[in-house]
């Protein structure tokens, strides 16, 4: 049975998630800066769909991507290394939320990117804590990916392209930048063959839980991203 979370309730702790569905934790609350900030920094993520209850997640695996690990294939190499494009942080949050929402063909992924967590990772944004990351090309929009940053751990939560190998640029850009930043994990939260080949690989929940109560100590990042510039055009 999960925790029914009223506006105070505090999250139970993690190993308590159930096993069948992996990882549902508790469900109602809130998708307020602090509610949310809360259940990052205790490794838990919101994840449901429109209309229904919110359901906060702890799955007993977890997806992530040390940054001095990214694997960065031949081709992605080849367009990392042609340098058509411009990356820049945080010039376009809501644009690229909008984005990695939009249906795909042949995929449901996105669809719980709906209007009220858009409008609540908006504020986690405004206030500093919420971060993208953007591939432009030609003044436009062509990829991209979105998260939170709390001490030295990132939370990615999607990324689109319009463009190929336009979201692998950001993120390449991103993990680079945070292994200058001494940045111990990207959280990928669950498995895809996608993210596998970029060099993320799934860790068991009581290992994810000791990084994260480490990293999470460090002070947090400034509130407006900006790359090196070898990183960025």
């Amino acid at each position: 049975m999960i925790t029914l979370l009223g506006i105070d309730t505090p999250f139970p702790p993690v190993d308590q998630a159930l096993k069948t569905p992996d990882g549902l934790l508790a469900s109602g609350g809130e998708l307020s800066v602090h509610r949310l900030l809360d259940a990052y920094r205790q490794g838990v993520f919101p994840w449901f769909n429109a209309g229904d209850p919110i359901l906060w997640w702890s799955p007993s695996s977890r997806m992530v991507i040390v940054p001095e690990e990214i694997k960065v294939s031949r081709s992605l190499h080849k367009a990392l290394r042609n340098k058509n494009y411009e990356i820049r942080t945080d010039s376009a949050f809501e644009q690229v939320m909008r984005a990695c929402a939009a249906p795909r063909c042949g995929q449901h992924a996105g669809t719980w990117i709906h209007d009220n967590m858009i409008a609540a990772y908006v504020q986690l944004h405004r206030v500093g804590m919420a971060h993208s990351v953007e591939t432009w090309i030609n003044g436009r929009l062509a990829g991209g990916l979105y998260g939170v940053s709390i001490g030295r751990m990132f939370y990615g939560e999607s990324m689109f392209s319009h463009v190929t190998d336009a979201s692998k640029i950001a993120l390449v850009h991103l993990a680079r930048q945070l292994q200058r930043w001494n940045y111990g994990m990207i959280d990928c939260q669950l498995s895809t063959v996608h993210l596998s080949s970029l060099g993320a690989r799934e860790i068991p929940r009581v290992k994810f839980m000791n990084d994260l109560k480490e990293l999470v100590r460090y002070p947090d990042s400034p509130p407006r991203w900006r790359f090196d510039y070898e990183f960025a055009a």
